[in-house]
């Protein structure tokens, strides 16, 4: 009879052996071939994102010339394939949207939640996919990643979750902002109890997210050898200020973080965790909030930081709106614009002359629908 008599539920179930099958070997032209068929689904679906991020000149607009310029993906929230392989198929568009970049960017940092509750299937496959990124990766670990083992199979990955490195002039630090007080000892969770409660957020179980004595001090001695006058660019997972507690959108120790950040003429925090675009200013510190690729958060009820120019609402029967992936360009002066590659829609720039003018100068387009 032919592949056109087939149901549409054979077809899929057909279509999704394919694709998990070339997730098995996954080189160059392995990847290719499956996110092409990826890729088929979504074009069939009408949900193809109207502009190419690449194609929007941030920097020269302004008169500033981006020195360098890094892409990120983020908060990807695998599941092992034989369960969900919905949010592969979002990490395979990332992928194909930063290998698509020209020029190529100098490196993808991936923003933390690779896994949904850490194991050892759903990291092993992020880690996987991710080799098929063109760029060099940098990798910042979440709390999806780290409670189910206290990290130990993301350190046998991808090595310690707080590092530094300099790159074209610029001080780079990934911190390692989730930790939390032990909650789980006295009441005798297993490692998965422990896992799903950090997995939660909203629970009055466990305590807020920080970045603790041990690695403040580390963050010091990193930090006394690097010139007042570099630009620092700092990555965490959670914002470095507090948002909103009850969702655990928060660092209880954000302020003593800031306060060792402080005293550097430009330093701008790029976080993942909320899902969402996100501006801040605090001081000589600028912050970015990080696209999601498995879903987009709603905006708190209080609390959003008076710089965010919030997206408009997403369509919830769509998978791809309202997330996306992005790209930094790393300016002369050594601060970033921003540039929010969402998916199904126009790019927004939240550009570092408008946190630094206060929202004077620069503003990114307000939203036309209600918000979320």
């Amino acid at each position: 009879m032919g592949n056109k008599f087939r149901s549409i539920e054979t077809k899929h179930y057909a279509e999704r052996e394919a694709f998990f099958e070339g997730l098995k070997k996954l080189d160059r032209r392995a990847f290719l071939r499956v996110a092409g068929i990826s890729a088929g689904i979504v074009a069939g679906m009408g949900k193809l994102t109207p502009q190419s991020f690449q194609l929007v000149n941030v920097a020269e607009a302004q008169g500033e010339k981006p020195k360098f310029s890094f892409a990120y993906i983020s908060d990807t929230h695998l599941y092992e394939n034989k369960l969900n392989d919905r949010f592969v198929r979002a990490i395979l568009k990332a992928v194909d949207d930063v290998n698509a970049l020209d020029p190529q960017p100098d490196f993808v940092l991936f923003g933390g939640d690779l896994a949904q509750l850490g194991q050892a299937g759903e990291l092993k496959l992020g880690a996987q996919i991710l080799k098929s990124v063109k760029a060099p990766i940098k990798m910042m670990v979440g709390e999806h990643d780290w409670f189910l083992d206290m990290g130990e199979l993301w350190r046998d990955l991808f090595g310690a979750p707080n590092y530094s490195f300099d790159h074209k002039g610029v001080h780079f630090v990934v911190l390692n902002s989730i930790h939390e007080k032990d909650f789980w000892t006295e009441r005798k969770l297993t490692p998965m109890e422990r896992m799903k409660i950090v997995a939660g957020l909203d629970n009055g179980i466990q305590s807020r997210f920080e970045v603790g004595g041990e690695q403040r001090q580390w963050l010091q001695n990193d930090l006394a050898k690097v010139a007042k006058t570099t630009p620092l660019i700092v990555f965490s997972h959670s914002p470095l200020y507090k948002y909103y507690k009850p969702w655990n959108f928060w660092t209880d120790d954000a302020d003593e973080v800031q306060a060792i950040l402080k005293p550097y003429d430009k330093v701008t925090v790029i976080h993942g965790h909320t899902h969402q675009l996100l501006s801040n200013r605090i001081g000589n510190i600028q912050f970015h909030g990080m696209l999601s690729t498995a879903w987009p958060w709603p905006y708190a009820p209080e609390g959003l930081p008076a710089l965010t120019v919030p997206m408009n609402r997403a369509d919830p029967f769509s998978q791809f709106d309202g997330c996306g992936t992005g790209r930094m360009d790393v300016l002369e002066s050594g601060l970033v614009d921003k540039v929010y590659n969402l998916w199904q829609r126009d790019p927004i720039t939240v550009r570092s002359s408008y946190l630094a003018s206060n929202g004077k100068q620069a503003s990114p387009p307000k939203p036309k629908l209600p918000t979320y």
